[in-house]
């Protein structure tokens, strides 16, 4: 049976995701290059790149940019949003990149990470991380903080957007947030079955982080709660941004 995000990240997707926007990306951006203070031409990887928003932005503030992901119809998309190939865009697994090492940042964003069942499955993307950059090359792992994401979860939303009924229903069990998603189509005609997704990511929290990354060859350096320099309270801050370098 396939896993959860080789079936979630497909066509139904871009449609659930649809409002992520590009100016969003180019903000984050710009305060990921203020917190790296990489040289231009430097090589980036955007690793679990989706749609390539952030990947595009960063290809035009200058840097070299690969994209991984493992989706083909994101992929698609990115290359699609891409017309001049200005990024390399690769399919592969997180946990074994199709990379030789010499990057000098890879950034992981919003919460592209937690995916697997095993901790040792998280170490080996925070490996590969290290193997793929250079000695002291930094990462940015863009992740929810978890004690808000408790705290504020919202159990159940709905909506109608292009004739499809989308239900999202979240929850937290055993250390997962996890999120439900059911598709109906609206058309009177149709006698479609409804399309159901689960979205599954582990809850870790800093200390849990620090451990996995010391064991994996990476420091952190810096916690932020959210783009902008937002100071990082673990009771309140929407997101967990780390920023630190290989060893």
């Amino acid at each position: 049976m396939a896993e959860w995000y080789e079936r979630s990240f497909g066509e139904d997707y871009l449609l659930v995701y649809k409002h992520r926007d590009v100016q969003g990306a180019k903000r984050e951006v710009h305060t990921m290059i203020s917190w790296l203070d990489l040289p231009a031409g430097a090589k980036v990887l955007d690793l679990c790149c989706g749609m390539g928003r952030h990947s595009m932005a960063l290809v035009e503030a200058g840097y070299e940019v690969t994209g991984v992901d493992l989706s083909d119809v994101l992929l698609r998309e990115a290359r699609k949003n891409d017309p001049n190939g200005r990024v390399i865009w690769l399919k592969g697994d997180m946990r074994q990149l199709p990379l030789e090492s010499g990057f000098d940042a890879v950034v992981n964003l919003f919460s592209s990470f937690g995916y697997f069942e095993e901790d040792t499955e998280h170490i080996k993307v925070l490996k590969e991380i290290r193997r793929v950059l250079k000695p002291g090359g930094q990462f940015i792992i863009d992740f929810l903080n978890p004690a808000y994401t408790v705290e504020h979860l919202v159990p159940r939303s709905e909506r109608v957007d292009e004739g499809q009924h989308i239900i999202e229903e979240r929850s937290i069990q055993n250390g997962y947030v996890k999120k439900h998603i059911t598709i109906r189509n609206m058309d009177s005609g149709t006698t479609d079955e409804p399309r159901h997704y689960l979205e599954r990511i582990k809850l870790y929290n800093r200390a849990d982080f620090t451990e996995m990354l010391n064991n994996s060859g990476l420091q952190l350096e810096h916690v932020y709660g959210g783009y902008g320099d937002i100071p990082y309270e673990p009771e309140t801050s929407p997101r967990m941004i780390m920023v630190g370098r290989s060893l």
